[in-house]
């Protein structure tokens, strides 16, 4: 496979905030693919209600886990009826330093049948495997799956 490569601009507006932005998402999104990104508030001077480096890299964590599900799921037509996950990053201080030193996801997976229970629990371990953004990163990615059958009303 070609290396692939994913473009970010980044200009500092005022104070601790910037306004990011992906010139392959430019005009493809709301806000014309820009995210304002800021000092989380637990800094000095940081800023509550706005995306952070912290919560970014939690984001790529469990954005990339749920693409990488989706794709599996579909390669082992699996039929499922939702998907959701709760990811929470950790930061913390190593040896003087910060780090995110843990992410830890907990999906949810919705089918349609109960059979289905334990092969979508293998194609979550798989998926805990191959999602390519914890395989590039130290800190330590646990998971919780829970996985729900829909209950059909007679």
């Amino acid at each position: 496979m070609e290396p692939h490569f994913y473009n970010i601009d980044i200009t500092w507006t005022k104070d601790r905030k910037g306004l990011m932005s992906s010139p392959e998402l430019h005009n493809m999104t709301p806000c014309n693919g820009s995210l304002e990104v800021a000092t989380p508030p637990q800094f000095p001077k940081g800023i509550e209600g706005l995306w952070s480096p912290e919560h970014l890299f939690t984001a790529a964590v469990s954005s990339c886990f749920m693409t990488t599900f989706l794709a599996i799921a579909e390669k082992s037509k699996l039929e499922f009826k939702g998907f959701s996950c709760n990811s929470r990053g950790k930061l913390e201080m190593v040896d003087g330093k910060l780090y995110m030193t843990e992410v830890h996801l907990e999906p949810v997976v919705i089918l349609i049948d109960e059979e289905d229970r334990e092969r979508a629990l293998k194609i979550l371990d798989k998926t805990e495997r191959a999602c390519l953004i914890s395989n590039s990163i130290t800190a330590k990615v646990t998971m919780k799956p829970v996985v729900r059958v829909l209950v059909h009303s007679s």
